[in-house]
């Protein structure tokens, strides 16, 4: 065999290796990213110009994934006292599996990322969007929510 003829015999053995690794469907690989996953929680926390928040929730993923989870809340208002979120939903889009829902979210900038419509905000981790609602007793989530966190249950 010569050179050139092992040189090109390595090169499409190498290529096809490579081509092995990546998804025979890509249609197959969009739809795995856009995985959608729904949250439902409860809040209490306390407000001084500050707020902060804990609470508890359910994360059901469309592919059939499900996690207890802790939530917190921070931000800034100008609110004082007790208040509390009963029933609050968030609807999380771009995640691969319910691994990439876990994390801090947070507002992307002063106005990129940032829905306020009522009792909704968006925030955003990375690529990974949260869409919250809810209201409860002292305040409602339209309103100033500077980072929510969601945690796995135990941890």
């Amino acid at each position: 065999m010569s050179k050139r003829t092992l040189g090109l015999t390595a090169a499409l053995i190498l290529g096809a290796a490579g081509l092995a690794g990546l998804p025979a469907n890509p249609a197959h690989a969009a739809a795995v990213a856009n995985i959608k996953c729904h949250l439902k929680f409860n809040l209490a926390g306390w407000s001084a110009l500050y707020q902060h928040a804990e609470g508890s929730g359910r994360v059901t993923c469309d592919n059939g994934q499900v996690s207890a989870v802790k939530i917190s809340m921070v931000g800034g208002g100008l609110t004082a006292g007790k208040f509390r979120i009963d029933n609050g939903t968030g609807e999380i889009s771009h995640v691969r599996g319910i691994h990439d829902v876990f994390g801090d979210y947070a507002q992307a900038g002063a106005s990129a990322g940032v829905v306020k419509s009522g009792t909704a905000q968006v925030l955003t981790k990375g690529t990974t969007s949260i869409a919250l609602s809810g209201s409860g007793e002292g305040i409602n989530l339209g309103v100033a929510v500077d980072k929510f966190s969601i945690t796995p249950a135990g941890h």
